[in-house]
């Protein structure tokens, strides 16, 4: 019997999964960071300047993840 000497990747970043939850998980940040996490905190009665300065962090979070993604080729543009 032979041996064969070929790397198979099964998971990994790169796997089929992986890359689309990252997608699915840069987009919820970019998307729904600045909209329904504010909404959320003033029905908690989190001041509304704290937020709505968390949804801005959550959304500039998700487009430095998605550049992130595109500089590493894990998506392309």
């Amino acid at each position: 019997m032979t041996e064969n000497d070929e790397n198979i990747k099964v998971g990994g970043i790169y796997s089929k999964f992986s890359r689309i939850a990252l997608v699915v998980l840069s987009m919820l940040l970019i998307f729904a960071g600045p909209t329904y996490v504010p909404y959320i905190l003033t029905k908690v009665h989190i001041d509304y300047v704290a937020s709505i300065g968390v949804g801005f962090v959550l959304f500039v979070v998700g487009v430095l993840f998605m550049l992130f993604l595109m500089r590493k080729k894990i998506i392309t543009a």
